[in-house]
């Protein structure tokens, strides 16, 4: 069985993400999204990472070879005790692909039976990026072009309760 992990932050899940968990997993027979926890960021981000799982579940349920993980371990061990042959990486530029390879050289340094495998991102999602979703939904603003509609009322009413005193 070819399994694959994508791996990321994903405070929020993106429509450019999803874009990437549909054509990864139709690579593979198995493709896990996980949420990868920094102990030093767990309280920096929108979401905490329990919510990052519930929400990503809630977008893929309908997808039959996707499952959700988190995991506060480098992403080349998870990997391995997984069982996984591929991480997945979206590219939205070429500034995103100079990090990309040089981590992707690291997890293979420290799992050599882990490939990194680069999707670029599709043109109408190229500057979509959690950091822009949570900017516009500071503001109010619609945010159907920018998260799966499944998710938007949970980062609506996140923002609400992060703008109260």
């Amino acid at each position: 069985m070819k399994i694959a992990i994508y791996p990321g932050s994903f405070d929020p899940i993106t429509l450019g993400h999803l874009n990437v968990i549909k054509r990864a997993a139709a690579c593979f027979d198995k493709l896990i999204v996980c949420v990868m926890v920094n102990a030093e960021k767990v309280n920096s981000g929108l979401f905490t990472p329990q919510e990052r799982v519930e929400l990503i579940r809630k977008v893929v349920s309908r997808l039959p070879n996707v499952e959700v993980d988190m995991s506060s371990q480098l992403v080349a061990e998870y990997a391995r005790e997984k069982r996984a042959c591929t991480l997945v990486k979206g590219l939205r530029a070429v500034s995103d692909y100079e990090k990309e390879l040089q981590m992707a050289l690291i997890n293979r340094k420290l799992n050599p039976r882990l490939d990194t495998m680069f999707l670029p991102s599709s043109t109408k999602y190229t500057y979509v990026s959690s950091s822009v979703v949570k900017e516009m939904a500071s503001y109010g603003a619609d945010l159907s072009d920018f998260v799966p509609r499944e998710i938007i009322q949970d980062v609506n009413d996140k923002m609400k309760t992060r703008r109260k005193p």
